[in-house]
């Protein structure tokens, strides 16, 4: 398969030094960057047409075989009662969910055989445009694997909430996917990440302190939204979903706003609801080193050219440490200390979650409600509120209401603790894999960051060679000018 799509070498005067044995290699770089982008202009449209039309005929098959729509039959009412119409739309016919869970899987499919099989940059592009139509547009961005968190820890702290199985099934199969085959959902499955990657024109790159730092946030989101979930509070993933508002063409001008100043952010630094806020993508990357295969950088040896890294937006190219550190004795004693200290940071943080369960409690509209009726019996001046009025037309004694509050309370001291916990042991592991120096030949995608997206694969000269677009790659002379020391340091040369 591959062999069909390999291409003509670039004409002689734009090649000359491909030809020749002990070409040097800024000329075949120049090569490769010439005729890479043109060849990816050229194949693009063919491949974007090929799925599109491949994933229509699909859904035209399934819609035929599936037959029928779920009817339920009204009561006979003898006393003359006509039922009113209804005034919210119908349920989705079940064939449509289930059309929803194929797509889903048989797009997973295709996103791991375009990034590690196939390497084809322009397949996973046709694919995340189909995922921004179908999961976007025309699924307005529900039910998606990113909300069904909340789902499913609203199912694990209210036992009497019966969680559907098709949200688990969404739930649960990029995380299937991600422990075989890396973050292929993230690659071009998911209409969050998929617009994103789609907006990445020219992404500048965050300094490295900076991203390290942003990428704890996603982490503290996650702990947030499963607390606030699971004692039953609030989604707050889908009702801050930068994107939701925008597939649905409507919602509230605030979270417009956010989504187009977010989509104008990714023009310039990538994808950053991905790395910086995405509670599934958090959870994506605690998965994702564990992966049986993963993408690679070159098909073969890695010439240590370091293009990887200067193409890859998303600062996920981990660059080869072939020395030792300048004072090993104290790397030791460092991250000795670290992981002393560790345990002892879980707890502090676990405390100061303690601290926060009241005003964490206060976030539930019952506590609130609670909270505003004490202050207003005990300071009427204040005035009331429409919702301390609904409140007071229901004829409930007020004292239902504070201990029920009483109860939300105590449901929240545990998760606050979990959360504390939580937000501490993300921090210390963070502190300890910075103080780890790690032996690397070549240069590889970090297995927790890499989306898996294919960028990296048209800046490799190993993969140009692969595919036909030069003629030859000197190994050789390549690792000696990879490995020589720059002209104005003592530093190695970035070709």
């Amino acid at each position: 398969m591959i062999g069909r799509r390999r291409r003509t070498g670039p004409p002689a005067e734009n090649c000359q030094a491909a030809d020749e044995p002990n070409a040097a290699p800024e000329a075949q770089r120049r090569a490769v960057r010439l005729y890479s982008v043109a060849t990816l202009r050229r194949g693009s449209l063919c491949s974007m047409l090929v799925v599109l039309a491949a994933v229509v005929v699909w859904l035209f098959v399934a819609a035929t075989l599936i037959a029928g729509e779920p009817v339920y039959p009204l009561p006979e009412f003898t006393s003359g009662y006509q039922v009113p119409d209804a005034l919210h739309p119908p349920p989705r016919p079940m064939w449509r969910h289930y059309a929803d869970l194929a797509y889903l899987v048989v797009a997973l499919a295709l996103a791991a055989y375009f990034a590690l099989v196939l390497r084809w940059r322009a397949g996973l592009l046709g694919l995340a445009v189909v995922s921004v139509i179908w999961l976007g547009f025309w699924r307005k961005g529900c039910v998606c694997a990113v909300g069904a968190i909340q789902n499913v820890a609203l199912a694990i702290g209210d036992p009497s909430y019966a969680i559907p199985p098709l949200v688990i099934a969404i739930f649960l199969l990029p995380l299937v996917f991600t422990l075989f085959f890396g973050r292929v959902f993230c690659a071009a499955v998911c209409p969050l990440g998929a617009v994103q990657e789609l907006v990445a024109v020219r992404p500048l790159k965050v300094p490295r302190w900076l991203d390290h730092a942003l990428g704890l946030l996603p982490h503290v989101y996650l702990g947030a939204a499963v607390v606030l979930a699971a004692t039953g509070t609030a989604f707050v993933i889908c009702r801050y979903d930068p994107f939701v508002n925008l597939f649905r063409l409507g919602g509230s001008a605030g979270m417009l706003l956010f989504g187009g100043g977010m989509l104008l952010l990714g023009l310039m630094v990538g994808r950053p609801y991905c790395r910086y806020l995405c509670p599934y993508g958090a959870l994506l990357s605690l998965l994702s080193p564990l992966a049986r295969w993963h993408v690679r950088i070159t098909p073969d040896e890695c010439i240590n050219c370091r293009m990887c890294e200067e193409a890859c937006p998303y600062g996920a190219i981990l660059e080869s440490t072939t020395t030792p550190p300048p004072d090993r004795n104290w790397g030791r004693l460092r991250l000795g200390l670290l992981l002393l200290s560790l345990p002892v940071i879980v707890g502090v943080f676990a405390f100061a979650g303690y601290q926060l369960h009241w005003p964490l409690a206060r976030l539930h509209p019952s506590v609130s409600l609670a909270v505003r009726m004490q202050a207003e019996l005990a300071d009427p001046s204040i005035g009331t509120t429409e919702a301390s009025d609904s409140f007071r037309r229901t004829g409930r004694p007020v004292e239902e209401l504070y201990a029920e509050a009483e109860q939300i309370r105590r449901r929240f001291i545990p998760g606050s603790v979990f959360f504390g916990a939580w937000v501490g042991l993300v921090f210390g592991v963070k502190l300890v894999s910075l103080a780890v120096y790690p032996f690397r030949k070549q240069y590889e995608p970090h297995k927790g960051n890499c989306v898996s997206c294919g960028r990296c694969y048209w800046y490799c000269p190993v993969e140009q060679a692969r595919l036909g677009l030069i003629r030859d790659v000197d190994l050789d002379a390549y690792r000696r000018a990879a490995q020589s020391p720059s002209p104005g340091g003592d530093k190695p040369r970035q070709l």
